[in-house]
Order: structure tokens, then C-alpha cells, then sequence
């Protein structure tokens, strides 16, 4: 088929590329010049594994095309697919003005029967507004054409997208049309050579099952950050409890890591779209509220560690923190949201020195951090270590996973060592001399100076 996407961020230039790596001729829209400029000449604009190959080969292999042109993408495309963002308004809302200019823009150049697709993650109730928005534009050019507005929400984790996107847990399709729904499941038939994963429920349903998702997965990340806080007091090991609940086959292991809250472009903004839609319509959202509030508190948590472990040894004032990993999580250089970045506000307001190192977010980091004094970049995790007094790690990069400890300790400064991810085991950080401090361990696990 010929599809056009519109926009080239994260959800869609992926989509896109495996849309054309499954043999599909594929348009990409970006009203960003040089976006565009940089694709065509390669210039990937997000880190995500795999993501670059794909591209190059697709574009070699003339299924993958970019351009700002709106005429000739829509002109061009059977099933246009909408992928563009959808921030958070000032009231924690979804802002859908990007949605619905890329509609006007679809009627303005529409010339022939089409299919729309939502794949931006987006209220109940937008595809009908998608409808308005295109009917109105081809009423105002005085045409008659045909098209029809379809849902198809994103499941698409940061790091495994091209997997993701490739081998999907499921398709869901939101028509309510048998024709559309059928063209759909044509389209995603090359995506289901081993079983049919396809899921088709009506629109209304589609949006709301994806904030669903995201809210499920929210709560669980931080139910276990609230589990955490009460085994540190009880004198619990919640890396222990979370194996004790995970083996229950009606839980799972999937999303019990405690750690230093969620971030991204997703949770944060989802679950507060989902508790405005649900105060529009009357709801409380208590638990959504919680959710949302743990997380908030959890972003904390490492730095409040930190400063209760210096406030016995001189204060945090003056002291040196390495910083290892600055992305929201592993395998991107998405810095939206990033537990990283309230934790260095923090430090840097109570006067510490910070040592920052990620291996692939830094550029990203960089822009949002701007230049500070109290800052410094450093090459590697051993360069950030050198004359530190403490070390916190935020992000679970691969790299972390089995590091040499013997230089790290020598070159350090101090022995205390913060573990927002729980990434290491505590009698053992202990038997290499460190003040191990995690996430829910009891103190006969940790600090030992």
C-alpha cells in the first residue's frame, strides 16, 4: 500500500520505517525543515537501536521517502496515518492542536477517497474531531470525496521500538467500518506471518485502551516504589518481594522494579490526560491520582539518600556526586521527564558539585541542563567516579552492568555509592568497601561506615 506519515517523531518515523521494511511505499511528513534535510541526507534525529540501519536500507531501497510537502504526501497516500505530538497542556490536558492542524492540512489537499489514522496517543472523542476538521475543509473546497477515521494507538517501548513495531504483542484497531477495518488488518498482515495479534474494537474503545495501558503500567511502577518505602522500614528487602509476587502468574514479573520514578514522553503526560478527561466527565480518579503522586515523590527519594547520608559527614555543600546515566531509562536519549534531571536541580540548589555521564543522552542533556559551574561532562563512567565522594546511578545502562569496581573505588574520594536502580546486589558492593545505599533494602544491607 502507499502510506503517508504524518510527522517524523519518535512513534512515526518508526512506524514509517517498519512499514517500509515490510514492503509498503512509504511517505513521511514533517513540517520541520531541516528534520527533513537531516533524514534525507541520513541524519537520524532520535537514538534507538537498530532504528538508523533500517532507514538507510529502506531509503536505498526507494520504500521510505521524506518531505515537507504536504500536497504530494497526501496526494500520494491511500492510508495516512497521524503521528504527531501531544503534549500536556497547562492543565495537565492533552493538547490536541497538533492533531488537528495536520487534519485541516489533510482536507486542504485531499484529491481522492483516503484513510485516516490516529496514531497519536489521544483522548476519546478526537477521531470524530479529526472527522469535523477534514469534512470541513472538503465542504469549503465544494468537493464529495470519501474517507473514513480510524484509531490505531502506539505500544511502542523506548529502546525495543523497531522489536516492538516488527514482532507487536497486539494491533489494536479502532473502526467503525467493516471496509476500514479491513484495510487495516490488510495493512498489518505482513506483521502476523505466525499468529493473527490483531484486535478490532470500536473507535472510542481503541483511544481509551491506550491510556489504559499506560496507566496500568504506571500504577505498577509505582506501587512498587510505595511497597519499597515500607520494606526499607520494616526492615524488608523488596528485591526480595518482588520476586515473592512476580512468580504469581496473575502479576507477573513485568513493571516491579522499583527504582526512581517513571519518565518518558509517555506516562507522565498520559496518566495526567487521563485524569482531566476523567474530571470532564464527572469521574474520580483517586487511584490515577496516587499514581501520579507517588511518582512525583519517588523522583526524590535518591537525593533525599544522599543528603541524610552527608548530613553526618560535613553536609552536601561542597561535595562531589558522580552522576551515572541521565536518560529516562536504558537504549534512548529521551530526556523528557527524566528522574536525572530533579535530582541535579536538587544537588545544585544544596551547593554540590556534579560529575555527569550517559553514554548516548548527553547531547540531549546538555540542552536542557544549559551551562552551569556546578556541572561537569565527563567521557566515561571512571572519569565521572574520579575524586567523587558518592556516586548515583539513575540510569541502568548495559555498560553499568559489569563494571571493574577495584579502579572505580581507587579513584574515588568517598565509598558511598546510590543505587536508584537497584542494579547491584548489596553484599557484595559491600565486600568492595562501598556505603551501598538502594531502594527499598534494609540498612543491614547497606551502609556499612
Amino acid at each position: 500500500m502507499q502510506l503517508t506519515i504524518i510527522g517524523t517523531g519518535y512513534v512515526g518515523l518508526i512506524t514509517g520505517t517498519c512499514f517500509a521494511e515490510m514492503g509498503h511505499s512509504v511517505i513521511c511528513l514533517d513540517i520541520d525543515h531541516e528534520k527533513i534535510n537531516n533524514l534525507n541526507k541520513g541524519i537520524i534525529p532520535i537514538y534507538e537501536p537498530g532504528l538508523e540501519e533500517l532507514i538507510k536500507r529502506n531509503m536505498t531501497g526507494k520504500r521510505l521517502h521524506f518531505t515537507t510537502d504536504y500536497a504530494k504526501a497526501v496526494a500520494f497516500a491511500e492510508v495516512c496515518f497521524i503521528a504527531v505530538p501531544t503534549p500536556s497542556s497547562e492543565d495537565g490536558s492533552c493538547d490536541t492542536t497538533y492533531v488537528f492542524a495536520a487534519a485541516r492540512q489533510i482536507g486542504i489537499h485531499m484529491k481522492t477517497n483516503i484513510i485516516i489514522v490516529n496514531k497519536s496517543t489521544v483522548p476519546v472523542g478526537t477521531a470524530e474531531g479529526v472527522r469535523r476538521f477534514v469534512q470541513k475543509e472538503l465542504t469549503d473546497r465544494g468537493l464529495n470525496l470519501s474517507f473514513d477515521v480510524a484509531s490505531n494507538p502506539e505500544f511502542l517501548k523506548e529502546g525495543a521500538a523497531i522489536q516492538d513495531c516488527l514482532k507487536p504483542d497486539r494491533i489494536i484497531i479502532g473502526a467503525n467500518n467493516d471496509k476500514t477495518a479491513q484495510l487495516l488488518r490488510d495493512l498489518y498482515s505482513p506483521f502476523m506471518i505466525n499468529y493473527d495479534k490483531i484486535i478490532v474494537m470500536d473507535i472510542c474503545s481503541a483511544e481509551m485502551t491506550k491510556y489504559a495501558a499506560n496507566a496500568m503500567l504506571a500504577t505498577r511502577i509505582s506501587f512498587m516504589n510505595e511497597i519499597a518505602e515500607i520494606c526499607k522500614r520494616v526492615g524488608a528487602n523488596v528485591n526480595e518481594v518482588r520476586k515473592g509476587i512476580g512468580s504469581d502468574s496473575r502479576i507477573g514479573h513485568s513493571f516491579l522494579y522499583p527504582g526512581i520514578g517513571y519518565g518518558g514522553s509517555c506516562f507522565p503526560k498520559d496518566i495526567r490526560a487521563l485524569r482531566c478527561k476523567a474530571k470532564k466527565v464527572g469521574c474520580e480518579s483517586e487511584l490515577l491520582d496516587a499514581v501520579d503522586s507517588v511518582n512525583n515523590r519517588q523522583k526524590k527519594v535518591l537525593g533525599q539518600k544522599i543528603v541524610q547520608y552527608f548530613s553526618t559527614r560535613g553536609g552536601i555543600d561542597g561535595k562531589t556526586i558522580a552522576i551515572w546515566g541521565l536518560s529516562f531509562k536504558p537504549d534512548t536519549d529521551d530526556m523528557r521527564e527524566a528522574p536525572s534531571l530533579v535530582l541535579i536541580e536538587d544537588l545544585l540548589n544544596l551547593g554540590a558539585q556534579l560529575k555527569l555521564f550517559d553514554p548516548i543522552a548527553e547531547s540531549n542533556a546538555r540542552q536542557l541542563l544549559k551551562d552551569h559551574p556546578g556541572l561537569t561532562w565527563c567521557k566515561d563512567e571512571l572519569d565521572a567516579a574520579k575524586g567523587a565522594d558518592a556516586i548515583a546511578l539513575l540510569t541502568e545502562w548495559k555498560q553499568f552492568r559489569l563494571v571493574d569496581f577495584h579502579p572505580i573505588r581507587t579513584y574515588m574520594k568517598g565509598i558511598a555509592f546510590f543505587d536508584g536502580r537497584n542494579q547491584y546486589k548489596p553484599l557484595e558492593m559491600k565486600s568492595k568497601g562501598f556505603d551501598y545505599i538502594a531502594i527499598g533494602v534494609p540498612d543491614q544491607l547497606q551502609e556499612t561506615h
